[in-house]
């Protein structure tokens, strides 16, 4: 550990993937910073859990670290690998593999325990929407117009706009604009677009930001093959330490098993310091108080729960399989959408399953997490059951309570504290890069752009 300076830029708190991203990004754009983390461990809700398989009643005995499963299992475009995406460290700190299928349920009953039906891979562009088990024969003819529109489309070019205010309209009109069915506009919504619910349809304006997110879907699918996802070797939880190493490098100070006993402020209530306590790993008695000075305070929402609100529940079942899912072609990786509209719910239930390609579990082994948000008060295994029904046999199952999701209650420009919000269950990094993207905008008054982080340079528009 480094000597503690008096003061520092920043404070944050909390070593989840949010707040590792906003550190090493902080500390290569030249600020002091101090990362604190009360547990012993990196990646807070992020981490990826070691365990012993003496607890698999029904697996043969492994190694403590054969097994290593995250607790919020996130995947990332390939394409934003490259030049987009904030939440993924520079390739010198971390390894990805890539992922073999992005999916998409068809046909699902409402009713639990039904037989396991089809679904489909999402297609990439027109030849594959012409391919696609995903939609009949007309349809397909409409979505491939469709996707060669996506790729033709230039914002900036009127002559590309079908004719629609594309900067007025919603994504409504352009779906309207070349027939697309229901199903259709669900799985390019949700499994191309990644918008967890189907508000943005009817958002005035939204067509831009929408062809976008449709178009950075193929690009990634051009550059990989078969998925437009990466994952990183070993679980997300190497993700927070890429970013701690990163923050390292540029003079940021960590200290874990650290907690925060008392937070300062000055007569105007903006924060203006801590006070804080680590405890030495071997020997608890021994510890080290200390304080010191800071403008801004990054957090999770745990370390000031009354900034915080309750905004909903996730629901998470760990599922331990010995077999690939079926119709996947024996795939090791995938992810699978079950959309909310095929199942009478409001929200999507995600499947995101990785195995030993990803030196994760044993060879022979995957495991597949299953993830919604809770729409009932009891029965919650009920709730997950249409994802169930697609795993196959389940050696094991572990499932806890409902997960509180906390989102900060004010922006903290008042007293210079910014509270990140909890992982959402979908399996993708959209939600997740969003929050950095806000917090680094609320905490500094500058738009991250990523240019440059690979080398550690012009983090931020001046």
């Amino acid at each position: 550990m480094d000597e503690i300076a008096p003061e520092y830029d920043v404070v944050v708190l909390g070593t989840g993937l949010t707040e590792c991203v906003l550190s090493g990004v902080l500390s290569v754009k030249g600020n002091k910073v101090l990362h604190i983390d009360r547990n012993d461990h990196y990646g807070g809700e992020a981490a990826s859990l070691y365990f012993d398989s003496s607890l698999l009643t029904n697996l043969p005995l492994c190694r403590v670290n054969d097994w290593n499963i995250d607790l919020v299992p996130k995947l990332a475009h390939g394409q934003r690998r490259v030049d987009q995406n904030p939440c993924l460290p520079p390739e010198r700190f971390q390894e990805f593999s890539k992922f073999q299928q992005n999916c998409w349920a068809t046909n699902v009953p409402a009713k639990a325990r039904v037989p396991r039906l089809p679904f489909a891979k999402v297609p990439s562009d027109a030849g594959e929407a012409l391919r696609s088990s995903l939609m009949g024969l007309f349809e397909k003819r409409r979505a491939k117009k469709f996707l060669e529109w996506v790729g033709e489309f230039k914002e900036e070019d009127p002559s590309t706009h079908q004719g629609l205010n594309i900067h007025t309209c919603t994504m409504k009109e352009v779906y309207d604009k070349f027939g697309l069915e229901d199903n259709t506009r669900d799985f390019v919504g949700h499994s191309m677009a990644l918008y967890p619910s189907d508000e943005y349809i009817l958002k005035s304006g939204m067509a831009p930001e929408t062809i976008n997110r449709i178009r950075l879907y193929v690009n990634s699918m051009a550059r990989y093959g078969k998925s437009p996802y990466i994952y990183p070797l070993y679980g997300l939880g190497e993700l927070p330490q890429g970013f701690a190493r990163l923050s390292a490098i540029y003079g940021g100070t960590y200290m874990l098993n650290t907690s925060v006993d008392d937070v300062l402020y000055d007569e105007s209530g903006k924060v203006s310091g801590i006070k804080a306590t680590m405890k030495d790993r071997d020997n608890e008695a021994e510890s080290m108080t200390f304080s010191t000075k800071t403008k801004k305070i990054l957090a999770d929402p745990s370390y000031f729960p009354g900034k915080a609100r309750v905004t909903g529940y996730l629901l998470k079942a760990i599922c331990i399989l010995n077999h690939p899912i079926d119709k996947t072609d024996g795939s090791d990786s995938l992810q699978l959408i079950i959309p909310q509209s095929q199942v009478g719910r409001k929200h999507d239930i995600y499947i995101a399953m990785v195995s030993s390609a990803h030196n994760v579990c044993p060879k022979g082994y995957y495991i597949a997490i299953v993830s919604t948000i809770a729409e009932t008060d009891a029965n919650h295994h009920l709730e997950l059951e249409p994802g169930f029904e697609r795993l196959g046999k389940i050696e094991e199952t572990f499932m806890g309570a409902p997960i509180p999701l906390y989102e900060p209650i004010e922006s903290g420009e008042k007293d210079n504290i910014f509270i990140s919000k909890s992982y959402d269950p979908s399996s993708h990094f959209e939600t997740t890069t969003d929050d950095v993207r806000d917090i680094y905008r609320r905490a500094t008054g500058e738009e991250l752009v990523v240019e440059g982080l690979r080398e550690g340079q012009k983090l931020a528009e001046e």
